[in-house]
């Protein structure tokens, strides 16, 4: 049985929750050509294996976009028979935090993609509010620009789901 989706969905949860697993469901469940927009960089061997393994794990079923800086711009190319699951939102920031990117201008670039996308984008982020405030200040500047961030693409999106152990809970829209 295949799903129709939504323009933008998003997919939110803890470190391990289950959340890509439950998105990677959702985009093949729309029938379409699934391609995964990852923003992961491999600065380190621990890194290259996870995503060696996350790209081993998907198969032959996906397309992947490797893009850890312009995803407006790669959302912008996707066809519209296609189905996105863009993973994630919070590697992406931190890449752009780490490169110096102006915050404000990155994501406007992001949510300008997610207008022009002819495809259902699926975004994966993490929940970052229900951990202690960091004792760094560059970890209290991304635990702030990513809830900041979280709300804006939940106010975009049609779809919100929060995955936890596993299992999902819309908290906007309906699970289809």
């Amino acid at each position: 049985m295949t799903f129709t989706l939504p323009s933008v969905s998003l997919v939110i949860g803890g470190a391990a929750s289950g959340k890509t697993a439950y998105a990677e469901t959702l985009a093949l469940g729309t029938g379409r050509p699934c391609v995964y927009l990852a923003t992961a960089e491999a600065h380190d061997d621990e890194m290259r294996d996870r995503i060696a393994a996350h790209r081993n794990g998907r198969g032959g079923r996906w397309t992947t976009l490797e893009e850890p800086l312009e995803v407006g711009r790669a959302l912008a190319t996707i066809g519209g028979d296609s189905a996105v699951l863009m993973d994630c939102a919070t590697l992406w920031l931190s890449n752009h935090m780490l490169a110096g990117s102006d915050l404000a201008e990155a994501e406007a670039g992001l949510m300008a993609g997610l207008a022009l996308s002819a495809a259902p984008v699926i975004i994966v982020t993490n929940e970052v509010g229900h951990s202690v405030v960091p004792d760094t200040s560059l970890g209290r500047a991304f635990q702030t620009a990513q809830g900041r961030l979280n709300q804006k693409l939940a106010a975009r999106a049609d779809l919100v789901v929060q995955v936890t152990a596993g299992l999902p809970l819309a908290l906007k829209g309906t699970l289809p």
